[in-house]
């Protein structure tokens, strides 16, 4: 099958280097008219290039030598051989060619490396068995994804293909995490190792004071990244179900039961999966849309959601890294938005959730991640917007009569196929934050607080809530009093009673941090 050379000089609304021809993905997207975002595409330069492969923007460069032949075969082995892993343009390429074009390529090699991943792929991915006769026994068993490149899953062989399958996910459900040298770097820190040794070193009282404060701040947090602040009632009702977070599998009804703590009145919003589009953005002054994002259509919900609990169970019994775990499963969730309201603090949930169920947080305590992500917003949606940008140009819809949108297309791959590298690298730093920063000031703070209260306490005889309030306010004010409290709450102290417990309180919090 011929592949036609690209005669624009834009691809995907991106313009191609000069004196370059595109390669692999991008060749065949662009010459089977493939409805799906190449992230990084790639092209050909028509002289040498140093080192043989640079990136220049948008483009990984290669050097004239690595020019494929202008056929299906050609740029199907440049991009299995060359290119990073995309299963959703591999899947929708897949359905652009007839099968007997993958018969022929697979044929034509079916020994060959590239040949029998995409041979495996096809089936994995399509669901649809190929007119091929099984793979001969003694032919050398090969990884989908090459171990350094990639972190992969626990791998199981393929008889047929002679092909180990160490990919994370199923055909219903799979996510991609490259092996970057930041995420190396920051598996090398052992933070749950470290998280450990903290709090090792405090009593059972002050950890579970820690641990209170923590998951409260968490909490409110997550409720101020969507623009909220809820009455106490209902912060009080979302931080019972965080604190019960990996004590109960995960399943849809698990997710059901947690969307009806969050929303307390249902009267307005849809309890469980939705039956309706939903979009992220706003809305002009005809009432009509201006979506920034789409979640995955309704009838598609009951799929996906069954791919990403099964792809957690597979999950739940291998090696992988456990950020990485909480990664693919809770931005998964936020990026199929599968709840009418609520979708963000499920999504952020639901990295609690893995963590404590992996026994990488210590039991009882709940790292304050939305606390930090809240201090990140613009990193948070910008790692958000990345991903789900891109897909929007693939997405087609049109707005309803109460000013939601249907889409109008199929989309279900655009949310079951997706590489969560960035979004892994920054949720790692805030897990590193976490516990390197938060943690330990909590705990340094309480125990300066105490020690704090107990010379307070020692030096003038008053309620414990009025020790409190002087802290609070000595501490707000850069360690003196002020003076409005001076002639309200604390009249009846002297001069001299002030002065003795500004410095107790300025003693107790030398140094500090936090």
């Amino acid at each position: 099958m011929q592949i036609p050379t690209n005669p624009h000089p834009a691809f995907q609304e991106n313009l191609l280097p000069k004196n370059t021809a595109l390669a692999g993905f991008s060749a065949l997207v662009q010459a089977l008219d493939v409805q799906a975002p190449v992230r990084s595409p790639s092209c050909v330069s028509e002289s040498h290039v140093r080192g043989n492969t640079k990136q220049e923007g948008f483009w990984q460069i290669y050097d004239k030598r690595y020019r494929p032949e202008d056929t299906l075969s050609g740029h199907l082995t440049f991009a299995l051989r060359h290119e990073t892993i995309d299963l959703l343009v591999l899947k929708r390429i897949f359905e652009a060619i007839p099968q007997k074009e993958i018969e022929a390529f697979v044929q034509e090699a079916p020994t060959g490396i590239p040949n029998r991943k995409c041979w495996f792929l096809y089936e994995f991915l399509t669901g649809k068995y190929l007119d091929i006769p099984d793979a001969a026994g003694n032919i050398p068993a090969v990884d989908v994804l090459d171990g350094k490149l990639y972190f992969t899953g626990k791998g199981s062989m393929s008889k047929r293909h002679r092909v180990r399958n160490n990919l994370m996910g199923t055909g219903q459900f799979c996510p991609v995490i490259r092996r970057t040298t930041a995420l190396e770097d920051f598996a090398k820190l052992k933070l749950s190792e470290k998280a450990k040794d903290v709090v090792g070193q405090v009593s059972n009282q002050l950890l579970a004071r820690a641990a209170s404060f923590m998951l409260l701040a968490d909490s409110r947090a997550s409720f101020e990244i969507e623009g909220e602040r809820p009455p106490r009632e209902r912060l009080e009702h979302w931080v019972k179900a965080v604190k019960q977070a990996g004590k109960y599998p995960l399943t849809v009804d698990e997710i059901i039961r947690l969307h009806g703590v969050l929303i307390a009145d249902n009267r307005f919003i849809q309890l469980g999966l939705r039956e309706k589009g939903v979009f992220l953005g706003e809305r002009d002054h005809h009432r009509e849309p201006l979506p920034e994002f789409i979640g995955a259509k309704p009838e598609d919900l009951q799929l996906l959601m069954a791919g990403l609990i099964e792809v957690n169970e597979q999950m739940n019994s291998s090696e992988l890294d456990p950020i990485l775990h909480a990664t693919a499963i809770a931005f998964g969730f936020v990026y199929i938005h599968p709840l009418e309201d609520g979708n963000g603090r499920l999504h952020r949930y639901l990295i609690h959730h893995v963590l404590a169920e992996m026994e990488f947080t210590p039991p009882g305590l709940v790292f304050p991640v939305s606390s930090v992500l809240l201090e990140r917003i613009k990193e948070y949606q910008q790692t958000l917007r990345g991903h789900s940008s891109p897909l929007m140009d693939f997405i087609e819809w049109r707005p309803t009569l109460d000013g939601n949108v249907e889409v109008t297309n199929d989309t279900a791959d655009l949310y079951r196929y997706y590489d969560c590298t960035e979004a892994a690298e920054f949720l790692y730093s805030c897990v590193q934050r976490t516990i390197e920063q938060d943690l330990p000031n909590e705990i340094d703070y309480l125990k300066r607080h105490d020690k704090a209260m107990q010379n307070l306490m020692n030096t003038v005889d008053m309620p414990n809530r009025l020790a409190e309030d002087f802290i609070m306010f000595t501490r707000q004010n850069n360690g003196a009093l002020p003076k409005s409290r001076r002639k309200k709450e604390f009249k009846a102290l002297t001069d001299k009673e002030i002065v003795n417990l500004e410095t107790i309180v300025q003693e107790a919090f030398k140094g500090f941090s936090g």
